[in-house]
Protein backbone atom coordinates (compact mmCIF):
# COMPACT_ATOMS: atom_id res chain seq x y z
CA UNK A 1 0.00 0.00 0.00
CA UNK A 2 1.16 3.64 -0.66
CA UNK A 3 1.16 6.52 1.63
CA UNK A 4 -0.68 9.67 1.52
CA UNK A 5 -1.27 12.50 3.53
CA UNK A 6 -4.37 14.93 3.76
CA UNK A 7 -4.59 18.37 4.90
CA UNK A 8 -8.33 19.31 5.79
CA UNK A 9 -8.43 22.95 6.04
CA UNK A 10 -11.85 24.54 7.93
CA UNK A 11 -13.01 27.29 9.44
CA UNK A 12 -13.83 25.39 12.68
CA UNK A 13 -11.00 22.88 12.82
CA UNK A 14 -8.14 21.51 10.73
CA UNK A 15 -6.54 18.29 10.44
CA UNK A 16 -3.54 16.49 9.09
CA UNK A 17 -4.34 12.57 8.15
CA UNK A 18 -1.84 10.18 6.78
CA UNK A 19 -3.39 6.81 5.26
CA UNK A 20 -2.43 4.14 2.75
CA UNK A 21 -4.34 3.44 -0.52
CA UNK A 22 -4.38 0.38 -2.59
CA UNK A 23 -7.06 -0.52 -5.22
CA UNK A 24 -10.07 1.48 -3.90
CA UNK A 25 -9.28 0.50 0.32
CA UNK A 26 -7.74 3.23 2.26
CA UNK A 27 -7.05 3.36 5.67
CA UNK A 28 -6.27 6.02 7.83
CA UNK A 29 -3.05 5.58 10.09
CA UNK A 30 -3.32 9.11 12.30
CA UNK A 31 -4.81 11.94 12.46
CA UNK A 32 -3.58 15.25 13.79
CA UNK A 33 -6.00 18.15 13.97
CA UNK A 34 -6.44 21.20 15.93
CA UNK A 35 -8.55 24.14 16.37
CA UNK A 36 -9.12 26.70 13.68
CA UNK A 37 -7.76 30.43 14.54
CA UNK A 38 -9.46 32.41 11.92
CA UNK A 39 -7.31 35.50 12.57
CA UNK A 40 -4.11 33.34 12.53
CA UNK A 41 -1.78 34.44 9.28
CA UNK A 42 -1.78 31.29 6.85
CA UNK A 43 1.98 31.08 6.86
CA UNK A 44 1.90 30.26 10.61
CA UNK A 45 -0.85 27.67 10.30
CA UNK A 46 0.79 26.44 7.07
CA UNK A 47 3.69 25.79 8.76
CA UNK A 48 1.77 23.46 11.60
CA UNK A 49 0.86 21.34 8.49
CA UNK A 50 4.84 21.43 7.92
CA UNK A 51 5.52 20.38 11.28
CA UNK A 52 3.16 17.27 11.38
CA UNK A 53 3.97 16.06 7.88
CA UNK A 54 7.73 16.06 8.66
CA UNK A 55 7.51 13.26 11.23
CA UNK A 56 6.42 11.12 8.29
CA UNK A 57 8.70 9.55 5.23
CA UNK A 58 8.03 7.96 2.05
CA UNK A 59 4.90 9.29 1.15
CA UNK A 60 3.89 9.83 -2.43
CA UNK A 61 1.89 12.64 -2.32
CA UNK A 62 -0.26 15.36 -0.37
CA UNK A 63 -4.08 16.49 -1.03
CA UNK A 64 -5.62 19.32 0.53
CA UNK A 65 -9.33 20.06 0.68
CA UNK A 66 -10.53 23.59 1.86
CA UNK A 67 -13.45 25.43 1.24
CA UNK A 68 -13.80 27.69 -1.42
CA UNK A 69 -13.25 29.70 -3.86
CA UNK A 70 -9.64 28.08 -5.29
CA UNK A 71 -8.16 27.58 -8.16
CA UNK A 72 -7.25 23.94 -8.01
CA UNK A 73 -5.29 24.48 -11.06
CA UNK A 74 -2.77 26.89 -9.84
CA UNK A 75 -3.19 25.43 -6.07
CA UNK A 76 -4.28 28.99 -4.76
CA UNK A 77 -6.50 29.17 -1.82
CA UNK A 78 -8.36 33.00 -3.46
CA UNK A 79 -10.56 33.98 -0.07
CA UNK A 80 -12.99 31.50 1.64
CA UNK A 81 -15.69 33.33 3.09
CA UNK A 82 -14.70 31.18 7.09
CA UNK A 83 -10.99 31.90 6.31
CA UNK A 84 -11.01 35.61 6.28
CA UNK A 85 -7.25 35.89 6.01
CA UNK A 86 -6.80 33.46 3.25
CA UNK A 87 -6.06 35.48 0.64
CA UNK A 88 -4.42 34.48 -2.51
CA UNK A 89 -2.61 32.03 -0.65
CA UNK A 90 -0.58 29.74 -2.60
CA UNK A 91 -0.26 26.50 -0.73
CA UNK A 92 0.02 23.73 -3.24
CA UNK A 93 3.60 25.48 -4.34
CA UNK A 94 5.09 25.77 -0.53
CA UNK A 95 4.32 22.43 -0.34
CA UNK A 96 5.42 21.07 -2.83
CA UNK A 97 8.73 23.08 -2.50
CA UNK A 98 9.28 22.08 1.01
CA UNK A 99 8.44 18.38 0.77
CA UNK A 100 9.53 17.72 -2.77
CA UNK A 101 6.41 15.27 -4.06
CA UNK A 102 3.35 16.55 -5.77
CA UNK A 103 0.45 18.48 -4.10
CA UNK A 104 -2.82 18.77 -5.26
CA UNK A 105 -5.98 21.36 -4.07
CA UNK A 106 -9.52 20.86 -4.54
CA UNK A 107 -12.53 22.80 -2.37
CA UNK A 108 -14.00 20.36 -0.01
CA UNK A 109 -17.55 19.37 -2.19
CA UNK A 110 -15.23 18.27 -4.90
CA UNK A 111 -12.92 16.32 -2.41
CA UNK A 112 -16.23 15.11 -1.25
CA UNK A 113 -17.95 13.93 -3.96
CA UNK A 114 -13.97 12.36 -5.33
CA UNK A 115 -14.49 10.30 -1.96
CA UNK A 116 -18.18 9.00 -2.11
CA UNK A 117 -17.02 7.70 -5.32
CA UNK A 118 -14.11 6.14 -5.02
CA UNK A 119 -15.08 4.76 -1.74
CA UNK A 120 -19.30 5.29 -0.27
CA UNK A 121 -22.53 5.29 -2.21
CA UNK A 122 -21.18 6.36 -5.47
CA UNK A 123 -18.45 3.55 -6.18
CA UNK A 124 -18.52 2.57 -9.62
CA UNK A 125 -20.98 5.18 -10.80
CA UNK A 126 -19.90 6.67 -14.08
CA UNK A 127 -21.75 10.00 -13.93
CA UNK A 128 -21.90 11.19 -10.09
CA UNK A 129 -23.37 14.23 -8.56
CA UNK A 130 -22.58 14.70 -4.78
CA UNK A 131 -24.43 17.47 -2.72
CA UNK A 132 -23.36 18.62 0.92
CA UNK A 133 -26.38 19.64 2.25
CA UNK A 134 -24.91 20.68 5.32
CA UNK A 135 -24.07 24.57 6.62
CA UNK A 136 -24.38 25.49 2.80
CA UNK A 137 -25.69 23.55 -0.37
CA UNK A 138 -23.38 22.75 -3.15
CA UNK A 139 -22.32 20.26 -5.98
CA UNK A 140 -19.61 18.14 -6.40
CA UNK A 141 -19.87 16.96 -10.39
CA UNK A 142 -18.25 13.73 -11.49
CA UNK A 143 -19.15 13.04 -15.48
CA UNK A 144 -17.51 10.69 -17.69
CA UNK A 145 -15.64 9.45 -14.96
CA UNK A 146 -13.93 12.22 -14.15
CA UNK A 147 -14.37 15.37 -11.64
CA UNK A 148 -15.49 18.10 -13.42
CA UNK A 149 -14.59 21.69 -12.16
CA UNK A 150 -15.20 24.02 -14.53
CA UNK A 151 -13.51 27.04 -16.29
CA UNK A 152 -12.59 28.84 -13.05
CA UNK A 153 -13.49 26.35 -10.34
CA UNK A 154 -16.34 27.23 -9.78
CA UNK A 155 -18.93 24.08 -11.48
CA UNK A 156 -21.38 23.04 -8.70
CA UNK A 157 -22.54 25.95 -7.10
CA UNK A 158 -25.80 24.98 -7.02
CA UNK A 159 -26.91 26.52 -3.81
CA UNK A 160 -27.22 29.25 -5.80
CA UNK A 161 -30.03 28.99 -8.64
CA UNK A 162 -33.46 30.65 -7.63
CA UNK A 163 -36.16 27.74 -7.16
CA UNK A 164 -38.65 30.81 -6.18
CA UNK A 165 -39.05 34.28 -6.50
CA UNK A 166 -39.61 34.86 -2.32
CA UNK A 167 -38.83 32.29 0.21
CA UNK A 168 -35.71 31.80 2.51
CA UNK A 169 -32.52 33.41 1.91
CA UNK A 170 -29.48 31.00 1.06
CA UNK A 171 -26.82 31.87 -1.19
CA UNK A 172 -27.44 35.93 -0.63
CA UNK A 173 -30.56 35.06 -2.70
CA UNK A 174 -34.28 34.71 -1.80
CA UNK A 175 -35.64 31.18 -2.97
CA UNK A 176 -32.19 30.01 -3.62
CA UNK A 177 -31.84 26.10 -3.32
CA UNK A 178 -29.45 26.65 -0.22
CA UNK A 179 -32.45 28.75 1.35
CA UNK A 180 -34.39 25.44 1.43
CA UNK A 181 -31.76 22.78 1.21
CA UNK A 182 -29.29 23.49 4.40
CA UNK A 183 -28.97 23.79 7.94
CA UNK A 184 -29.74 27.28 7.58
CA UNK A 185 -32.08 27.40 4.97
CA UNK A 186 -33.89 24.56 7.20
CA UNK A 187 -34.18 26.87 10.05
CA UNK A 188 -35.04 29.82 7.61
CA UNK A 189 -38.30 28.23 6.51
CA UNK A 190 -38.90 27.04 10.37
CA UNK A 191 -39.16 30.84 11.20
CA UNK A 192 -41.37 31.79 8.18
CA UNK A 193 -43.72 29.46 10.43
CA UNK A 194 -42.84 31.40 13.91
CA UNK A 195 -40.31 28.40 14.86
CA UNK A 196 -37.30 29.62 15.91
CA UNK A 197 -35.52 26.15 16.35
CA UNK A 198 -32.18 24.30 14.23
CA UNK A 199 -32.78 22.11 11.51
CA UNK A 200 -31.04 19.33 14.11
CA UNK A 201 -34.07 20.62 16.71
CA UNK A 202 -36.78 20.10 13.87
CA UNK A 203 -35.56 17.01 12.88
CA UNK A 204 -35.95 15.78 16.36
CA UNK A 205 -39.39 17.43 17.04
CA UNK A 206 -40.59 15.98 13.60
CA UNK A 207 -39.09 12.26 14.59
CA UNK A 208 -41.33 12.73 17.90
CA UNK A 209 -44.30 13.41 16.23
CA UNK A 210 -44.30 17.21 16.04
CA UNK A 211 -46.59 18.05 12.90
CA UNK A 212 -45.23 21.27 12.41
CA UNK A 213 -41.99 20.92 12.20
CA UNK A 214 -42.53 17.48 9.74
CA UNK A 215 -44.21 19.75 7.33
CA UNK A 216 -40.81 21.91 7.56
CA UNK A 217 -38.88 19.16 6.37
CA UNK A 218 -41.27 18.39 3.55
CA UNK A 219 -40.71 22.05 2.37
CA UNK A 220 -37.06 21.49 2.16
CA UNK A 221 -37.67 17.78 0.42
CA UNK A 222 -39.75 19.48 -2.10
CA UNK A 223 -37.25 22.00 -3.38
CA UNK A 224 -34.79 19.11 -3.46
CA UNK A 225 -36.47 17.17 -5.46
CA UNK A 226 -37.00 20.24 -7.70
CA UNK A 227 -33.76 21.14 -7.37
CA UNK A 228 -32.11 17.77 -8.29
CA UNK A 229 -34.47 17.16 -11.10
CA UNK A 230 -33.43 20.15 -12.53
CA UNK A 231 -30.21 18.17 -12.07
CA UNK A 232 -31.20 15.26 -13.31
CA UNK A 233 -32.83 16.53 -16.62
CA UNK A 234 -29.26 18.66 -17.45
CA UNK A 235 -26.54 16.37 -16.54
CA UNK A 236 -28.39 12.43 -16.78
CA UNK A 237 -26.56 10.89 -14.11
CA UNK A 238 -26.98 7.64 -12.64
CA UNK A 239 -26.37 8.27 -9.08
CA UNK A 240 -26.94 11.26 -6.73
CA UNK A 241 -25.37 10.89 -3.50
CA UNK A 242 -26.48 13.19 -0.69
CA UNK A 243 -24.80 13.95 2.78
CA UNK A 244 -24.89 15.47 6.11
CA UNK A 245 -28.49 16.63 6.80
CA UNK A 246 -30.19 14.10 4.12
CA UNK A 247 -28.00 11.51 5.53
CA UNK A 248 -29.30 12.02 8.76
CA UNK A 249 -32.99 12.62 8.33
CA UNK A 250 -33.47 11.04 4.67
CA UNK A 251 -37.44 9.28 6.23
CA UNK A 252 -38.39 12.89 6.69
CA UNK A 253 -36.92 14.46 3.34
CA UNK A 254 -37.45 11.69 0.81
CA UNK A 255 -40.99 11.36 0.47
CA UNK A 256 -41.71 15.24 -0.54
CA UNK A 257 -38.70 15.24 -2.56
CA UNK A 258 -39.65 12.01 -4.55
CA UNK A 259 -42.66 13.19 -5.87
CA UNK A 260 -41.21 16.41 -6.36
CA UNK A 261 -39.04 14.54 -9.16
CA UNK A 262 -42.23 12.67 -10.14
CA UNK A 263 -43.60 16.25 -11.12
CA UNK A 264 -40.46 17.98 -12.63
CA UNK A 265 -38.03 15.31 -14.14
CA UNK A 266 -38.50 13.68 -17.64
CA UNK A 267 -39.29 10.06 -16.49
CA UNK A 268 -36.23 9.36 -19.01
CA UNK A 269 -33.42 10.89 -16.65
CA UNK A 270 -35.30 10.14 -13.71
CA UNK A 271 -35.99 6.41 -13.75
CA UNK A 272 -32.30 5.91 -14.54
CA UNK A 273 -30.78 8.00 -11.48
CA UNK A 274 -30.93 6.72 -8.12
CA UNK A 275 -30.63 9.70 -5.04
CA UNK A 276 -28.73 7.47 -1.87
CA UNK A 277 -27.25 9.04 1.23
CA UNK A 278 -23.69 9.74 1.62
CA UNK A 279 -21.99 6.61 3.47
CA UNK A 280 -19.29 7.89 4.63
CA UNK A 281 -20.36 10.31 7.28
CA UNK A 282 -18.57 12.45 10.26
CA UNK A 283 -15.54 11.22 8.59
CA UNK A 284 -15.83 11.87 4.99
CA UNK A 285 -13.41 15.50 5.68
CA UNK A 286 -10.57 12.94 6.31
CA UNK A 287 -10.59 10.65 3.51
CA UNK A 288 -11.75 13.84 1.13
CA UNK A 289 -8.44 15.31 1.86
CA UNK A 290 -6.21 11.94 0.94
CA UNK A 291 -8.67 11.10 -1.93
CA UNK A 292 -7.51 14.34 -3.19
CA UNK A 293 -3.82 13.15 -3.10
CA UNK A 294 -4.84 9.65 -4.57
CA UNK A 295 -6.89 11.28 -7.35
CA UNK A 296 -4.50 14.00 -7.93
CA UNK A 297 -1.52 11.56 -8.71
CA UNK A 298 -3.65 9.09 -10.60
CA UNK A 299 -4.77 11.79 -12.96
CA UNK A 300 -1.52 13.63 -13.88
CA UNK A 301 -0.84 14.95 -16.97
Amino acid sequence: MEKYIGIDVGGTKCAVIVGEYEDGRLKIISRTAFATDVNEEPCSVIEKFSEIISKEKDFKAIGISCGGPLDSRTGVVLCPPNLPKWIDVPIVEILSSRFNVPVFLQNDANACALTEWKLGAGKGAENMVFLTFGTGFGAGLILDGRLYVGKSDMAGEVGHVRLTEGGPEGYGKKGSAEGYCSGGGIKNIAKLCGLDKTAKELAEAAKNGDEKSAEIYRTSGKYLGRMLAILMDILNPECIVIGSIFARSEDLLRPSMEEEIRKEALSYTAECCSVKPALLGDEIGDYAALITAVYGTQNEV
